[in-house]
């Protein structure tokens, strides 16, 4: 065929006139329609929209099949992908809530491996009935083929696609038009896995996933995995916080005053006890997150996002911590203050202000300030924001605490000394000193201040603390730390919302499970002590020739006043010993130029100068030397200078070989307490290889330099008059027990040796005694709470029963949900009332085991009047959700979802909601076959 003809039979196609048209009076020009140039012509049977909307649907789906459309250019970034498509979730919250009361009160959604379908999915039975076929992410059901993905059905009462697969037991990945979906089981199973065990990524679960399928791990499916979690778990938070309402437990910081029943839990005629609350409080630095300016990312400008959107009132607002520091209200931290009261001063490194302002410029989070009570129940958390451990925080925690709590609360604290006198000089402090707070130290950081400090402040000698050592936060943040690989480089969001909920985990799971357990040890340890004490506390006593045992706390005082008096030293001896040194200077530099006087110089130019030069500074060091001398002699009004043989000069030398002797017993101390901790170190669980070995090297250096700080120590001591004991090197690292140096440092003036309290016999005995009192003090604690424990547990199971009594009737779905809520706890009922059984029948038992009557009868209270209410159905969309979408650039809700797999997985979501939006309304609930 020649060109021409086919040109010439192509023509024929050009017009349309000659061949039959279809009928086009029931065909609808989408296009015109949707523009509003061409109207419908609506039937008495009605769903021409509704077919509409359906042929509109198909015609994009062939678009994606056929590909005979060229593809368009997507400029979205993936930021406004992120946002488009948390509004959209957002949206339809409310509707995915009420999906997922409906699938979990069935307790159905496993998936069928032989069928491949969800085995609450019934055959379609309705004309109107739509299907969708999905990839299914799930633990040993995931399909990676086409033509074998299972297909979902949308019944007629579904709102939407995704509330479809919701009721289904599966998760969309894209709120409108999903093409993958994880099940529910999955997400539950990798949200209770990772509580468990935070080391464990998205990543290597999908991956454990894919090999449990035997199929190929695709590095998509774990970011549309994260997107599904997301999902789920806003979802639990919003069921969550019904479950509270229908309780009567939605009240501002009701969590807070009663999240721990031995310690918030009080009853009537109960003994008093001088703390009504005792808390441990630190910060910890694991848990960073990498800035996102610092590493080419939008700069973090959205504030306390984590804190409001992941539903959990432990976390402090960044803007209600702010109010306590520098910048805030509290303008008295930033005057100057005297360390008189605080003899570990520049002790710690969390002591130093320039220290605590300055943070690697890399992070946004610097870690978390945290508080626990005793039991081990987080109170209330606060990130550190851009800076180091600074005040603010602990006075953000304790203003927080006693709001709730009133009066008679004690804090630890690893630098309560310091702490304490920050305290009384903020805005806080009227208030706390009203209150009776009390600042106090841990048991392990306290052994490593000063001993004056010990004696204030030091669990040991604190009345009414009892055997509780306030290091609850280090064995949390041992657990925590393993989410720091997890939140290094987050969002906000995600950090906040895995903190939150690993938190909120052990508490319920972990903690609450083991509460018995810490108090039946406790009363063991007490029974123990207190029978030690029976036994060698009169022997020691009888050697010492003590017969009243108040003799300890006199002692106890008499050191305290001792070391107080000698805390600093007087002001004449420092300038008399300023002026020994400086004569000292003055007769080396006189030497000096004397020196430089007599020498011969050899005739060369460039020598002359040099020797000149010498000269001229050896001149000026004189001069200074001299006029320093003078400005002394001045303030002392010495009118004739010292010389080595006079008796002024011999004191003040005696002087300094003393406090030489102190500086090199400080070194020595210091290098004992890093051996010490690094020895505490090596053989802790969880310490890596690489770390061990790193300290074993550092063990060996600091054990030379231990060696080289003791020749230098026993040089000065040589030295001192009366020569002072010398040290060997067993000695040295047997000094676990710091105090033995604060009497060696304070020996130096008198012999203490001679002191009753000084003897080693008698501080065995003073420590014996105080031990037993501090025991006594646990057994009447201990008594109270497990009272407490008891009479929850009976009020517990009596007002959850009847609210899901009540709800069974009214709200089944709920009821379901509120069982779910109680199991949390009731499971481990049984456990507690075994070990309480066990604690009656210990052999030295004060206590009782009837319940008793509890002071909480407030609406939502266990001992209150049982009174569900229910939830209008309006109340799930006032629930907040997402962050809103915000269009300035900073770190907002598009970091609720991870990065898209593909553009084609979600596609234009505005115009498909739209047409979501049409589907609804014209077939009032039909669903469309996609």
């Amino acid at each position: 065929m020649t060109p021409q003809e086919r040109h010439a039979l192509e023509a024929l196609h050009d017009g349309d006139e000659n061949f039959p048209q279809p009928e086009t009076d029931d065909v609808y020009d989408v296009t015109s329609i949707l523009d509003g140039s061409k109207s419908i012509d609506f039937s008495h049977g009605g769903g021409e929209l509704r077919d509409l909307a359906r042929d509109l649907f198909n015609d994009m789906k062939n678009i994606e099949d056929e590909g005979w459309q060229k593809r368009r250019m997507d400029y979205r970034t993936r930021r406004d992908c992120a946002r488009h498509r948390t509004d959209a979730f957002a949206r339809e919250m409310p509707e995915l809530v009420r999906a997922y009361l409906e699938w979990s009160a069935k307790s159905t959604g496993k998936f069928c491996s032989e069928t491949g379908r969800c085995r609450n999915t019934r055959p379609s039975t309705d004309s109107n009935d739509g299907q969708v076929q999905l990839y299914v992410l799930g633990i040993f059901c995931g399909l990676a083929h086409a033509e074998s993905c299972p297909i979902l059905h949308i019944k007629t009462e579904d709102f939407s696609v995704s509330s479809a697969l919701v009721r289904q037991g599966v998760v969309p990945c894209a709120p409108l038009r999903p093409h993958t979906a994880v099940m529910i089981d999955a997400l539950e199973l990798y949200r209770v896995a990772r509580n468990r065990s935070p080391h464990l990524s998205i990543q290597a679960f999908v991956k454990t996933i894919s090999d449990l399928q035997g199929v190929q791990y695709r590095p998509y499916l774990t970011r549309l995995f994260s997107i599904a979690l997301d999902v789920y778990l806003q979802m639990r938070l919003v069921v969550n916080d019904l479950v509270l309402k229908v309780l009567r437990r939605d009240a501002p910081d009701w969590r807070l005053q009663n999240s721990c029943p031995a310690c918030t839990y009080t009853l009537k005629d109960e003994p008093d006890l001088k703390f009504k609350l005792l808390f441990a409080m630190d910060g910890n630095d694991s848990l960073k997150r990498i800035s996102r300016a610092a590493i080419g990312s939008y700069e973090s400008t959205a504030k306390d996002i984590g804190e409001r959107f992941v539903g959990d009132d432990r976390y402090l607002s960044r803007s209600f911590v702010d109010q306590f520091g520098v910048g805030g209200s509290d303008a008295s931290l930033t005057e100057p203050t005297a360390d008189n009261d605080n003899p570990c001063a520049g002790r710690w490194k969390n002591m130093k202000e320039d220290v605590t302002s300055r943070m690697w410029g890399i992070f946004d989070e610097a870690g978390i300030f945290m508080a626990i009570c005793r039991h081990g129940f987080s109170l209330v958390i606060a990130d550190i924001v851009q800076s180091g451990e600074q005040a603010k925080y602990p006075l953000a925690v304790v203003s927080k605490l006693l709001d709730m709590f009133g009066d008679n609360l004690a804090g630890g604290y690893d630098i309560g000394c310091k702490f304490g006198a920050t305290l009384n000089r903020s805005v806080v402090g009227p208030r706390a000193q009203a209150l009776n707070y009390t600042s106090l130290v841990p048991a392990f950081h306290g052994y490593a201040h000063r001993r004056l400090c010990q004696l204030r402040f030091l669990a040991r000698y604190v009345d009414g603390l009892g055997l509780e050592d306030l290091e609850g936060c280090e064995r949390t943040f041992s657990k925590t730390n393993g989410l720091a690989s997890a939140v290094r480089y987050a969002s906000a969001f995600h950090r906040c919302q895995a903190i939150a909920g690993y938190v909120a985990h052990n508490d319920e799971y972990k903690v609450y499970q083991n509460l018995t357990t810490m108090i039946l040890n406790n009363y063991k340890q007490a029974i123990r002590i207190i029978q030690e004490g029976k036994n060698a506390l009169p022997r020691l006593m009888d050697e010492l020739g003590i017969t009243d045992v108040s003799v300890f706390s006199s002692w106890l005082l008499e050191e305290k006043e001792y070391l107080t008096a000698r805390s600093r030293e007087p002001e004449e001896e420092t300038l008399q010993m300023e002026y020994w040194q400086k004569l000292v200077n003055l007769d080396a530099s006189r030497k000096h130029l004397s020196d430089l006087a007599w020498t011969m110089a050899t005739p060369s130019s460039a020598s002359t100068s040099s020797f000149e030069t010498m000269r001229r500074h050896a001149m000026e060091n004189f001069e200074k030397d001299l006029k320093m001398a003078q400005e002394l002699e001045i303030k002392l009004g010495i009118t004739k200078r010292w010389v080595p043989e006079d008796e002024e000069w011999q004191t003040a030398g005696r002087l300094v070989a003393n406090r030489k002797y102190q500086h090199c017993l400080d070194q020595l101390e210091s290098l004992v307490v890093a051996r010490i901790f690094e020895l505490s170190k090596m053989n802790q669980a969880g310490t890596g290889y690489k770390l061990r070995k790193h300290i074993a090297k550092a063990l060996k250096a600091r054990s030379a330099a231990i060696r080289t700080a003791l020749d230098r120590f026993n040089t000065a001591a040589r030295a001192c008059s009366p020569p002072r004991h010398q040290l060997t090197f067993e000695e040295v690292v047997e000094y676990t027990f710091l105090a033995d140096f604060d009497l060696l440092r304070n020996s130096t003036r008198e012999d203490i040796s001679q002191r009753p309290w000084a003897s080693p016999a008698a501080r065995v005995a003073m420590d014996q005694y105080f031990k037993v009192c501090r025991a006594e003090e646990e057994i009447k604690r201990l008594n109270v709470e497990i009272r407490r424990i008891i009479t929850y547990l009976r009020d517990e199971d009596r007002y959850m029963e009847a609210c899901i009594a009540q709800l069974q009737v009214s709200h089944p779905t709920l009821a379901y949900q509120v069982q779910v809520h109680y199991n949390v706890r009731a499971r481990f009922t049984n456990h507690h009332l075994r070990l309480l059984t066990e604690i009656a029948h210990l052999r030295g038992f004060t206590g009782t085991t009837v319940a008793g009557e509890s002071t909480k009868t407030n609406p939502g209270d266990s001992a209150g009047e049982p009174a569900t209410v229910i939830p209008s159905a309006s109340s799930i969309a006032a629930v907040p959700t997402f962050p809103p979408a915000v269009s300035h650039s900073g770190d907002d809700s598009s970091d609720l979802d991870e990065p898209d797999a593909d553009d084609d997985e979600y596609g234009d979501d505005s115009s498909a909601l739209t047409l979501q939006e049409i589907i609804r309304i014209s077939s009032d609930g039909y669903g469309v076959q996609e």
